[in-house]
This record gives C-alpha cells, sequence and structure tokens, in this order.
C-alpha cells in the first residue's frame, strides 16, 4: 500500500510521520500512521496522539459543514447552513456591534493550535487585525506570557527564547516542566526519552523540581518536592548562592549583574526552605551543581509560569543560566536559527507592555492581549468598549480560562457569537454560528513557531496528505473571506491604502508565503523542502551570541526595571508565609500523553485504560480528612466547587492536590460529542481571575482549595 510523509501539528513536538494511505481521490483515506525514521529532529518517535491523527479526520463528532444555532438552551438545535450564508451571518454579527458600539465591541480568543497551523500564522493573525479591537485575548496568558515578557525585556524579543541543548548537556535542572509527557513545551524535544538515555549514557544527570512525582520526575535521577507558588523564591536562592560562593561567571555584554546580587540578597536558602519544603542544603548544592557542569540547563516550564509570580521565577532562570556561563554555550541554553526566522524577520512583533488597559480592572495588556482572565468582566460590565460581539478560534476558554463556568454564562449574554472551530463544545455551543475549516491531514504545513524552538534546527514542509473534500473551506480562506466581508460592512472603515493592502496580504496561500520566507532568508527553499518531506537538518544549535541579540546595543540588561519592579511584591508575599506555617491545600492541574489541553477526548483509541480524572491526593491529606481511597469529595476554592472522585497518591507532596487540565465535557443540544461520556471536572470552575502575575498571565498553579467528603 503506497505510504506518504506527513507530521503530527497537535503539541510542539512536531514529529514527523509515515502514514500508509489507501483509495483514490476524495474516497482516500489514511489507514495506519507511524513515526518517520528518516525525521531529523523526531528520529521515528511518535505519541499516542500522533497515532490518533487520522482518528481526528475520520471522528463523526467533527463539524464539515458550517452550523447554526436555532433556538435556546437545552432546546437549541444545530441546523447545517451553506457558506456564504454562515459568513454573511458573521460579518453581520461582528460589524452591527462595531457600528453600534464602536471597535472594541468585539472581543476575539485565539486558542493554541492557532499556533500548529501555517494559515493561522500567515492569515489568522492578519485577519484579527483588520477588526483593530483591543479586545483581543488568547491561551497565551494562561500558559506562556511570563516567558515572552522575560525574553523581550533580556534579549530584546519576545519569542527569542533561549533552549536547553538537551542533545549535549550533561545536567538538565527542571523546574514545573514535564517533557516524558508534553515532549517538551517552549522547548520542541520530539523523542525525549531517548534523549534522556543519551543524557545519561554519557554521564550526565537530570533533576526535577515539582510539587508533583511527574512521570519526568519519576525518571530523573533527583526529584525534590516543592509548595506551589513558591518556586521563584527557591530559584532566588540558588541565584544568592552563586553570588555568596563566587560561582558567577556572566558574559562582557551582560549588564547590572552588581545589582542583581542586591535585589537577590533577601532570599536565603533558609527562607527559601520555610516556605518552600526544599531544605537550605538542597539549595545550595542545586546551585553548585549546576555552575560545575560541563553543559548545565535550567528549564522551567508550565507549572513555573502559572504562578503568581511566573515572570520572576522565569527571569530567575535565565539569571541561573547567564550567570552559571551555560547561556549561549554547547550544552547550555542557545538560541535556534531557523529557515524561518521569524524573530529577525519581526514576523512576530518584539513585545510591549501596558500600552493600553483593560477597561474594568485596568490591567495592562501585553503584546497586543489583555489576559484571558479578564474576558468575562469585560462582557458583562455595560459601559463604553464593553464587549457585545465574541469571535472564538480554535479555543475552549470555557474548559481553558479562570472561572470557567462563569465565563459561559457570560457569552449567553452577548448579541451575537461566532467561532471558527471544527467542534461543538463547551465554548462553541454557546456561538450563533460555527464555522468549521479543514483538519490538518488536508492542508499544507510548515511548523513556523516550533522549529524557531526546537532542540535542533531542522526545516520540513509537509504537503497535504489528504484532499480538500468538496464544499469544505481552509482556515485561510475563512479568514480572508470574514475579514473582507466585515470591511464592507462597517460605517467607517479604514483607508482604501490599507484595506487594498490587507487585501493583497489575504490574497495569497499560505504556502506562497512561506515560499517567500524561506526564499528571503536564504538557509533553504520550498523546492528543496519538497525534495525531502522528510525534513532537512541543518545542524546542531550554536553559539550565536551577542549577535543573534535583538537589543539595540546588543547588550544584556540582567535586571531590567519592569521585572525587578514585582520583587517587592514577592518580599510581601514572603514575609507574610515566613511568619505562619503553609497551612491548608493547594491545587495545581496536570497534563497526560493521551491529553491535548481541552480535546481529543472523543477519540476512542487514546481514552482506554485508567480514567485520568480523578483528583489525587496524598494518602495523609485524606487520612487527616477522613477520606478514603476512591469516595466522592468536594473541592471547593473562592470562586466555585465542583464534586469528583479522589485517588489516594504517594507521588503527591502533602498538602497539594492535582486535577488534570482540560475535563468537564458538556455540550447542549443535537450533535452530543462522546467527550461528554468521559467523567471528569474542569479545573477552571476553581481557578480564581483574580490571581495574576505581574505579565497578566493567570496563576492557574497552587490556588488555595478545601476538600470534603461529598
Amino acid at each position: 500500500m503506497p505510504t506518504r510523509i506527513g507530521v503530527c501539528n497537535l503539541c510542539e513536538a512536531i514529529c514527523g510521520l509515515e502514514l500508509t494511505v489507501e483509495g483514490d481521490g476524495p474516497d482516500l483515506r489514511v489507514t495506519a500512521i507511524r513515526g518517520n525514521d528518516q525525521d531529523p529532529l523526531s528520529r521515528g518517535y511518535i505519541c499516542p496522539k500522533g497515532v490518533s491523527l487520522a482518528d481526528v479526520h475520520a471522528d463523526p463528532d467533527r463539524l464539515r459543514t458550517p452550523v447554526r444555532r436555532v433556538g435556546e438552551g437545552a432546546d437549541a438545535e444545530w441546523v447545517d447552513i451553506g457558506w456564504d450564508e454562515a459568513l454573511d451571518l458573521v460579518a453581520d454579527g461582528l460589524a452591527r456591534a462595531v457600528n453600534e458600539h464602536g471597535r472594541d465591541a468585539i472581543g476575539v480568543y485565539l486558542g493554541n493550535p492557532n499556533a500548529h497551523a501555517l494559515g493561522s500564522a500567515t492569515h489568522g493573525l492578519a485577519m484579527v487585525k483588520t477588526l483593530r479591537t483591543r479586545n483581543r485575548f488568547s491561551a497565551s496568558s494562561v500558559d506562556q506570557i511570563p516567558h515572552q515578557l522575560v525574553a523581550w525585556q533580556l534579549y530584546g524579543h519576545q519569542l527569542l527564547l533561549p533552549i536547553p541543548d538537551i542533545d549535549r548537556t550533561s545536567y538538565f535542572l527542571v523546574f514545573g516542566a514535564n517533557p516524558m509527557a508534553s515532549n517538551g513545551s517552549l522547548m520542541t524535544v520530539p523523542d525525549f526519552p531517548n534523549r534522556l538515555r543519551d543524557l545519561r549514557a554519557r554521564g550526565g544527570r537530570m533533576v526535577v523540581v515539582d510539587p508533583r512525582r511527574t512521570e519526568t520526575a519519576k525518571v530523573a535521577d533527583e526529584h525534590l518536592f516543592v509548595r506551589p507558588g513558591s518556586d521563584a523564591v527557591v530559584i532566588l536562592a540558588m541565584v544568592r548562592t552563586l553570588f555568596a560562593e563566587g560561582l558567577t561567571r556572566p558574559a562582557p555584554y551582560v549588564d547590572h549583574v552588581d545589582r542583581v546580587r542586591e535585589l537577590v540578597e533577601p532570599f536565603t536558602p533558609e527562607a527559601a526552605e520555610r516556605v518552600s519544603g526544599i531544605a537550605a542544603d538542597d539549595v545550595r548544592r542545586l546551585a553548585r551543581e549546576l555552575a560545575a557542569a560541563d553543559g548545565s540547563a535550567a528549564y522551567g516550564r508550565i507549572g513555573v509560569s502559572t504562578t503568581g509570580f511566573g515572570s520572576l521565577a522565569q527571569w530567575g532562570i535565565q539569571c541561573l543560566n547567564i550567570l552559571t556561563g551555560s547561556f549561549d554555550h554547547p550544552g547550555g541554553v542557545l538560541f535556534t536559527e531557523p529557515a524561518v526566522d521569524f524573530v529577525a524577520r519581526r514576523f512576530v512583533g518584539t513585545g510591549h507592555y501596558d500600552l493600553w488597559r483593560s477597561r474594568v480592572r485596568g490591567i495592562p495588556e501585553y503584546g497586543g492581549e489583555l489576559p484571558a482572565a479578564v474576558m468575562r468582566e469585560e462582557i458583562e460590565t455595560p459601559g463604553d468598549g464593553q464587549i457585545r460581539a465574541m469571535l472564538t478560534i480554535a479555543g475552549n476558554p470555557v474548559l481553558s480560562t479562570p472561572d470557567g463556568r462563569r465565563l459561559g454564562e457570560a457569552f449567553d449574554s452577548l448579541d451575537f457569537m461566532a467561532a471558527i472551530d471544527i467542534y461543538l463544545n463547551e465554548t462553541t455551543r454557546h456561538a450563533d454560528v460555527i464555522l468549521p475549516p479543514t483538519t490538518a491531514l488536508e492542508r499544507d504545513h510548515y511548523d513556523i513557531v516550533f522549529h524557531g524552538l526546537a532542540v535542533r534546527n531542522t526545516a520540513r514542509f509537509t504537503p497535504a496528505v489528504l484532499p480538500k473534500p468538496d464544499g469544505a473551506m481552509h482556515d485561510h480562506e475563512i479568514y480572508r473571506e470574514l475579514a473582507l466581508r466585515v470591511q464592507k460592512r462597517l460605517v467607517r472603515r479604514p483607508s482604501l491604502r490599507t484595506r487594498l493592502r490587507q487585501r493583497a496580504r489575504l490574497a495569497m496561500t499560505p504556502t506562497r508565503i512561506l515560499a517567500g520566507l524561506l526564499r528571503t532568508n536564504g538557509v533553504t527553499t520550498l523546492k528543496q523542502l519538497r525534495a525531502h518531506p522528510e525534513g532537512i537538518d541543518l545542524g546542531p544549535l550554536r553559539p550565536t551570541m551577542p549577535e543573534r541579540l535583538q537589543t539595540k546595543d546588543k547588550r544584556i540588561d540582567l535586571a531590567p526595571d519592569l521585572v525587578v519592579s514585582d520583587l517587592p511584591r514577592l518580599r510581601t508575599w514572603f514575609d507574610e508565609r515566613l511568619s505562619s506555617s503553609p497551612d491548608g491545600l493547594v491545587l495545581i492541574g496536570r497534563r497526560h500523553k493521551q491529553d491535548n489541553n481541552a480535546w481529543f477526548h472523543n477519540i476512542e483509541r487514546v481514552n482506554r485504560g485508567r480514567p485520568r480524572h480523578r483528583l489525587l491526593m496524598h494518602p495523609d491529606d485524606l487520612s487527616a480528612r477522613g477520606i478514603t481511597d476512591g469516595a466522592l469529595v468536594r473541592v471547593a476554592s473562592r470562586v466555585g466547587e465542583v464534586t469528583v472522585d479522589v485517588q489516594a497518591s504517594d507521588d503527591m507532596m502533602p498538602g497539594v492536590v492535582s486535577l488534570p487540565h482540560g475535563y468537564g465535557h458538556q455540550v447542549d443540544g443535537t450533535r452530543l460529542s462522546r467527550a461528554t461520556k468521559v467523567p471528569g471536572v474542569s479545573i477552571n470552575d476553581l481557578t480564581d481571575p483574580e490571581a495574576l502575575d505581574l505579565s497578566g498571565n493567570a496563576a492557574l498553579s497552587g490556588v488555595p482549595v478545601t476538600v470534603t467528603p461529598a
């Protein structure tokens, strides 16, 4: 049977695939998927989600034509309609909101899959910009904005992120990350299990700091429990140790090192021990080991970013790498040199902060977006700038953002709502119209973002594996049509010159735009990539400093005012906890290799085996509350409560409980998804929209909760 070379674009690992296909023309279908051994980055690795990629394409729950909601609430029905009617309805609804209430009357939410689709990268953001609203939100502010803010402040661009050189490192220190399940995050590292085995074979070590003994912690050489939210204090205490013991060796282009020494002085290892649970001697030892290793890398991810001090924690991690000499060093952390250099080409803006603020709470924007945590209040609160119409694009914020239940209620109060999505889910069920694009197997693909965050420089273009169905629309076609139709209906339109420029940009296909980007960068061409669908190896990461910096003076300010201005708030938090013992339970999330954020739970292949929805809780915490393993419990926070069965687990740090992200499915209407049959509750019915990092990122980790028998 014939085979095609493809790619899995469900997560950041971007694994290369070999697909077996049968049939002809519109009847062509994928019958088997395996990893592609010839892929220079993933090297044949594949996870359960990649094997199930064809199941998404064949999923009977997937929307294949636009639908319109008729009726309200439980009585609503979804009716198939044609594309012209659907696009006109959406354009009418969005334009009406602008014409009657101003451009900020539209709210836009971009979900995680937008970063994994070439059409969204080339056309999606362009379409959103044509709406000119300040009420823009995305999954980034429940995930990664601290990384971006710190990278912008230190290195001059929000996506110029140092990547651990995992293939050569000898000491890998991991804070709040689980690459055994995620295959890396803001560090594209497919085949992590084999890369870890290689690290060990060359005598290296991996140490994990996490409040849960994760899949990664279980295979680490050492795991230390840490109280959620205290990561920044531990990291800064390690930075202080480097100074105290004369272990710093920053590069000559790094400024304000002495100021950092002064700023971290209050964060002693002994004080860190009292708030974190990590012994002071261990804090010092970790700092010494990091400094002593020839090729060490400190890395922190979502468990660190989604705390109240995520930006300070990420700044501290950068300080550890820079001060130990691991920055821009083989085996340490280095910048990528991708074939499409989205940093140097400014494909994504460098970053900005506080150019405007949210209307209700006055929270600063970051990078042109407001925090997702303020979305509900911007819909519900009357006044100028109130969101009256909403467009969600490949996102499910009802399950993914704080206080999701109330956000869903707010969506029902809108004058109009539309969604671009392939599923009827907990968010899109509130829409008036849903526009479903083609799926990943039906369109060309190139990972503009994730090649730029990978542990090795590679490039891969994947032509569509399956033909576009008759009557379907690609995502970029939907974006183009919406932009043009909305503009035609606006009373106040941009200048003719602006409209013509936008029209020309949207008229080009993503593949054509990609060809131009590759050609001007001069590393490879689309023709060469078509000749090598398995991908082209561009070599290991290499030192590029200081030329790669995007700062004006090609220097690093190690103590940027914006970031370190949050230290007094950390000191206050720190002092309050020094005066009293940590008390009560705190909640953290978790993710599984078989899950894909808030979707994939209607794919039978990956939902077999043990239930994954349960609350994990240390046996001692259960015993202290008179709760038995497997019992039904009520978990309550300041904003809500859920009822779920509990599982005793000594993988949890005492005082910490865990619910998985992306569960709690409920869909009204006639097109019920099989995901509703997967048990579980939404952790984001408990997370607090008032708990934010400096960057505006939601503090989803370390939420105070009570657990009682249900």
